[in-house]
């Protein structure tokens, strides 16, 4: 050996171990600094929290980072395939460092090469993304490495490439390969084709570079090569593989699959998950069901739409939004860029008006032309809330060039000019018996306004109040049959501003009324005089039972007519008392939480139940729920709760009552203020209430029947006047109608059944007492046993049965 060679033998040997004690020393140095690999299949990573219905649905999903993330042997072969392609084909081999590889990359680093491959392998990748930060420095390499190599030993090949087509980052929002395959194709990684699952392989290396939504080409030649290297590499055959790259680029953008339109509902189940969880809510992947049925959402979004509308279009049209005076293409840009769709009205520019046409522009600069009969000949201009101008004769009486307005489709699918509403409604629907709410809509569009009138705004309740006042009144003793005079008064009340002098919505006066039909008629002066007789403290104190704040009732004779405020959600709640037998129920919107199909929350509601009590407790509440009502109360819900182990609720009204009153609600909506919800629905086992507040500036409709209660509220956010003719019965009822009609399809009839205690008795309709026999002009009605009226003597007559005023003030 020449002196030569032992020298070069020498310095390698010495190059050699001065590089092992080099990166021996490095490890012994870096090795307590590094991260437990063990704790990686326990890592939890960042899960949006999703909301569902209670059939499962997603209503919505909030967290910065789009993930579902899926198991190993349930990821498609040809998604794998894709992936080793791109960025790693010996992983199965390797020991977490790929030598070839790092040496070419060290190479390229040290040539000055302008394109490079990259060094990392897959498992490299996954110590980058779970322990590591993303500096470029040789120091967080070698950890990188180190880690690697640590990953191998203590974990699967399979397990180690789950957590990286978990975890990696593919643009958009994107996190893991699931949720790439929903961004960019609308799929579940089952059903990716070849050129889709090579397209969303080629993002890892450089998500936005080669982005096939902002760098289409780019993202085409990277999916191409990919699939040259799977067919290459025997994971396709030349015909697939031709098929493939002949596939036209269809990556479009989606939004998340959102089932059932709830935005109100999601709001208020992400301040609850928030409230009961605490900061991790939002990116711990929790799942949020709710109580709400999407059939009947679904029907209440489309019914608050078209309510909303229709109200509109019966008062004219306002003015365009706007008017933009140059036209060129970056003043249309900078509206565009703000301009939002709202409930399906899309914003565009009128470009051209011809003598009954218009042309728009919308924000992709298409051309839509609006003929005559699409919203234009009707398009009567708006003077004041019960006024409107002539018919338009042109277009130009209507719009003009430059003006910004609104168009959509309607149910021929064609597009007419049309407005966006400023009347707001909301509307409730719940299950009487446990107080889960069905259905609930906050306005008109949560991107409108995301104030949740159902919950937050509180209003006059007009006439909708009256049956709790009716209630006080058959609960102190008034019978359906006691005759209150409908007749012109005039009151000085202290608690009032001097004189009041109320009147009827007709202006009429029908003197001696039958207490039935003053609500069902619903008339101010029976309803002011039935609370006077009650008492104002006793009735407050009886109302304050259906959930009702006690302070939030006026203590003046106004309470008869609604002038007490409250939200539509509370309305809902007090009247699934006349629906589930006379029980308090409280409302609720969660029903379970769970993370990762594990319960972390489960809802206990207090459910109304009529055979839960046995046949004297029921009794006994029945003869007694007068002055003792309170005492009597307390005892029955003490002995439920001990009888049982389960959570009922209390009962606030006798079943007697409770029946007395189901059967005059019933008659509101067959021949009262509420007809055109019995003709509409065919059904005579729904009861309610319209209800109209001063102006009016308040429109309500709340009714039930056994199985669901539904609210529908309509009004302006600034309590302005909804113009004559606009109320309860023509602004709400038609869209509580539409929610029932669906709702209750398919329910068999609840036929009206007197409980034990009640017995029905031919009366003398003008007297309310007890008819004579052979006479007519009579009826049939329900009264509570020990309450029935006197049988007349033979003597008197039904014209001498006369009705004492006095009495009835």
């Amino acid at each position: 050996m020449t002196k030569t060679l032992k020298y070069i033998t020498c310095v390698t040997i010495a190059v050699v171990c001065t590089v092992v004690l080099g990166i021996a020393g490095t490890f012994l140095y870096l090795a307590p600094k590094l991260p437990n690999v063990d704790i990686l299949p326990d890592i939890k990573l960042q899960i949006p929290l999703r909301i569902y219905t209670n059939d499962e649905k997603l209503i919505a999903e909030f967290g910065n980072k789009r993930r579902s993330p899926i198991d190993i042997e349930d990821t498609p072969k040809i998604l794998i395939d894709a992936f080793l392609a791109a960025e790693d084909d010996r992983f199965y081999e390797h020991n977490g460092v790929s030598l070839n590889g790092l040496g070419r990359a060290i190479y390229q680093a040290l040539s000055g090469a302008s394109r490079r491959s990259g060094g990392s392998t897959i498992t490299q990748q996954v110590a980058k993304n779970y322990f590591l930060t993303p500096e470029k420095t040789v120091i967080r390499k070698l950890r990188e490495i180190f880690l690697a190599l640590q990953m191998e030993r203590s974990l699967s090949k399979d397990q180690i490439l789950e957590l990286y087509l978990n975890k990696i980052f593919l643009g958009h929002r994107a996190y893991g390969v699931a949720a790439a395959a929903q961004v960019y194709y609308g799929k579940s990684v089952d059903e990716l084709s070849p050129a889709e699952a090579a397209m969303i392989a080629g993002l890892p290396k450089a998500p936005s570079a080669y982005n096939p939504l902002a760098n289409p080409q780019r993202a085409l030649k990277r999916r191409d090569w990919i699939l040259g290297r799977m067919h290459s590499l025997g994971y396709i055959n030349t015909a697939d593989y031709q098929t493939a790259v002949n596939a036209p680029l269809t990556a479009t953008r989606h939004s998340v699959d959102i089932e059932v339109y709830a935005p109100y509902v999601a709001e208020m189940a992400r301040q609850k998950a928030e409230d009961l969880i605490g900061e991790a809510f939002i990116y711990d992947g929790y799942k949020v069901y709710t109580t709400i049925n999407s059939r009947i959402q679904e029907t209440a979004h489309r019914a608050a739409i078209k309510g909303t509308q229709a109200y509109d279009s019966r008062h004219g049209y306002r003015k365009p939004e706007k008017h933009l005076k140059d036209l060129n293409d970056e003043t249309k840009k900078t509206y565009f860029a703000t301009a939002q769709t709202i409930a399906g009205n899309v914003p565009v520019i009128v470009v051209k008006v011809n003598e009954e046409s218009i042309v728009v522009e919308n924000s992709s600069g298409a051309s839509i032309t609006i003929g005559w009969q699409n919203g234009l000949s009707d398009k009567r201009r708006y003077l004041s809330a019960s006024r409107r101008s002539a018919l338009p004769k042109k277009a130009a009486d209507i719009v003009k060039i430059g003006d910004v307005v609104r168009i959509r489709k309607n149910t021929d699918n064609q597009w007419i000019l049309t407005q966006v509403p400023d009347i707001e409604t909301a509307l409730v629907s719940m299950d009487p018996f446990d107080g889960a709410i069905l259905a609930l809509i906050g306005g008109y569009d949560f991107y409108k306004s995301k104030f949740n009138r159902a919950t937050q705004a509180e209003r006059q309740m007009g006439s909708a109040m009256k049956p709790f006042v009716y209630a006080s009144a058959i609960n102190s003793g008034l019978t359906p049959a006691t005759i209150i005079n409908d007749a012109p008064v005039v009151f000085e009340d202290s608690q009032l501003e001097n004189i009041w002098t109320p009147s009827n919505d007709d202006g009429k006066f029908l003197g001696p009324t039958r207490l039935r039909e003053g609500l069902y008629r619903s008339r101010n002066l029976v309803s002011i005089r039935v609370l006077r007789k009650v008492g104002i403290n006793r009735a407050r104190n009886y109302l304050s039972r259906f959930g009702f704040g006690i302070d939030k009732l006026p203590k003046d004779l106004s309470l008869a007519l609604g002038s007490a405020s409250f939200t539509p959600l509370q309305v809902a709640t007090a009247y699934s008392t006349f629906a589930n037998q006379g029980f308090k129920v409280n409302s609720y919107m969660i029903d379970r939480i769970t993370l990762e199909d594990n319960a972390v929350y489960q809802a206990l509601p207090a459910l109304a139940c009529e055979d839960c009590l046995d046949d004297a407790n029921q009794n006994s509440a029945a003869n007694d729920f007068t002055s003792a009502f309170k005492d009597d109360l307390e005892v029955l819900n003490r002995e439920q709760a001990t009888e049982s182990d389960h959570n009922y609720a209390q009962r606030i009204m006798s079943e007697q009552d409770v029946f007395l009153m189901d059967s005059i609600l019933r008659d509101v909506t067959q021949k009262g203020t509420g007809w055109r919800a019995g003709r509409a629905l065919k059904r005579n086992d729904i009861g309610g209430k319209t209800g109209t507040t001063n102006g009016p500036t308040d429109a309500w409709f709340a009714g039930y029947q056994k199985n669901i209660v539904t609210v529908a509220w309509v009004g302006f956010d600034n309590n302005s006047f909804l113009g004559r003719g606009e109320y309860g019965g023509t602004a709400a009822l038609p869209m509580w109608i539409d929610i029932m009609k669906v709702a209750l399809k398919g329910t068999p009839l609840n036929h009206l059944t007197p409980p034990p205690g009640i017995v029905s008795v031919l009366i003398d309709k003008k007297t309310g007492k007890r008819a004579l026999p052979g006479q007519t002009d009579t009826t049939f009605e329900f009264f509570k046993a020990g309450q029935v009226p006197e049988t007349p003597t033979n003597q008197q007559t039904p014209e001498s049965q006369s009705v004492n005023l006095e009495e009835i003030f």
